[in-house]
């Protein structure tokens, strides 16, 4: 027959990378039969000469026939990861393969999803850029993310980078790699978007991007520069992306975005967060759903009823709310929409409201004009909560915003000293939210092996005792009994 002589001529390697792209669920001929008809055609990769930027064909060699493979790196925040995964999924579906660090053949492709936040998150990114160039001199090294959409020229500049593009560019980032590879792509011609397990860059969990871009403007933040102004997915949109990643694998989406307490403004009266999360609860059956960050002033009774209602079980019981400081005074220069008083009290609502939920927040040390009184204004803060964890930033001027051009920027070592104390506290504040939870009953999600790494509701990072880990059990959700704290700050746990 036709079919079978075609399908014969495939390998074995690209048969795999077939079926996973296109017809993962199944292994018969005729999922063979439809993955050909996609249409997928299949390429010498063509891998750059080093330090060659011209792309033309004459600069490049041909390497044994395969397809062509893309490896991603992530920087910074929740939203660069959903993006990376995004970008994976579209790389699989035109025909690439996407692998992981741990493969031992060099990929022909190299993306860096680069972060912005602050100098030392551009330092990481041009070394890790560097880096691979070094690890794979061959590949085609891509810098994408914030960093280029801040500041493209100088990450052009870079000799370790063959190909920048920002943010605005990534939904092109598939079509231009392809065409520096000369490589000609026929997209799935039955229109499916599938989402393999590789796209998952992580097989039980996955960030789902619902908003993005930022209006708020705070002195300090890069933000809006480099992700623009908010706009956000529709829900049939969010529905869809869950349900593909729940037929993945996927146990566990958490809803990332700039500002999602503003869900839904410019989606139509009555859409907001809440409407939106009780939506994806009712309509599709992902087991964990996790939601990444809200400000204090997007807290109410109304947001917490679905935790407590449709999402009891489902939603998890962590909160990351941003303090950045607990000086009224500095969250006023900040632009900040909140005062250390409104945190504490809506702190307090959400461990009413949620008993043993896990608040997690962001401090920034050191910021232009912060004296020792609003220093201690968030230490004092930081003791009070007892936060589960927390991420202490010295204050890192980013050009293009106004704090920037402030004329009372803090000495270096100084910003230093307070971190290190604000650091110290968030240590204890955490060893003590930990202990308080011994003894108590979570839920956990494994990630590989049952028992030697998992999540809980709460945001606690669990593991079991040696003798009790199994080999199978990646994505088993359960009940464990949290035990004790062991050195490394990881608790363990037991079974029910």
């Amino acid at each position: 027959m036709p079919e079978r002589s075609a399908t014969a001529t495939v390998s074995a390697h690209h048969l795999r990378v077939i079926l996973c792209t296109h017809c993962h669920s199944e292994r018969s001929e005729e999922s063979i039969r439809r993955a050909l008809a996609c249409s997928i055609r299949f390429f010498t990769p063509l891998r750059f000469v080093q330090n060659d930027k011209s792309a033309t064909p004459d600069t490049v060699r041909r390497i044994v026939p395969s397809m062509a493979t893309v490896e991603i790196e992530t920087h910074g925040c929740k939203l660069n990861t959903a993006d990376s995964q995004q970008m994976a999924a579209e790389f699989l579906r035109a025909g690439f393969e996407v692998r992981g660090r741990d493969n031992s053949h060099p990929p022909d492709v190299f993306i860096l999803n680069s972060c912005t936040v602050t100098h030392v998150a551009d330092k990481k990114a041009r070394q890790a850029i560097s880096a691979a160039k070094r690890r794979y001199p061959s590949a085609l090294t891509v810098m994408t993310g914030c960093y280029p959409e801040r500041a493209a020229d100088e990450t052009a500049s870079l000799h370790s980078v063959d190909l920048v593009l920002g943010n605005q560019a990534k939904p092109q980032l598939v079509e231009k790699i392809a065409d520096r590879l000369k490589i000609d792509l026929t997209p799935c011609s039955d229109g499916r978007d599938v989402i393999p397990s590789e796209a998952l860059l992580g097989r039980t969990r996955a960030s789902v991007k619902i908003q993005e871009g930022c209006d708020q403007v705070c002195a300090y933040c890069i933000v809006p520069k480099v992700r623009g102004r908010e706009r956000n997915v529709p829900i049939d949109a969010i529905v869809s992306r869950v349900t593909q990643l729940e037929r993945a694998g996927c146990r566990e989406v958490v809803f990332t975005g700039t500002q999602l307490g503003h869900y839904g403004f410019d989606l139509g009266a009555g859409i907001d967060l809440a409407f939106m999360l009780t939506e994806v609860l009712t309509r599709t059956q992902m087991p964990r759903i996790r939601v990444s960050s809200l400000q204090p002033p997007e807290i109410d009774d109304r947001l917490l009823d679905v935790w407590t209602d449709q999402g009891e079980g489902r939603l998890c019981s962590h909160f990351h709310m941003p303090l950045q400081s607990g000086s009224d005074t500095i969250l006023r220069k900040m632009r900040r929409t909140y005062t250390a008083a409104e945190f504490l009290r809506k702190v307090d609502l959400v461990r009413h409201r949620l008993p043993g939920c896990g608040v997690t927040t962001d401090v920034i040390a050191g910021f232009p004009g912060e004296t020792d009184e609003d220093h201690e204004a968030s230490a004092s803060v930081m003791r009070a909560v007892d936060f589960s964890d927390t991420h202490i930033f010295p204050y890192s001027a980013r050009p293009g915003t106004s704090a920037h051009y402030f004329a009372d920027h803090l000495d270096p070592v100084l910003k230093v000293e307070r971190a290190k104390e604000l650091r110290s506290i968030a240590a204890a504040s955490s060893e003590s939210f930990k202990a308080s939870m011994l003894g108590q009953v979570r839920s956990v999600l494994w990630e590989g092996q049952r028992g030697r790494s998992g999540l809980t509701d709460n945001y606690i990072k669990v593991r079991m005792s040696a003798g009790d880990i199994k080999a199978e059990g990646d994505g088993l959700i359960e009940e464990v009994v949290l035990r004790e704290v062991d050195g490394d700050g990881v608790v363990l746990v037991g079974a029910m």
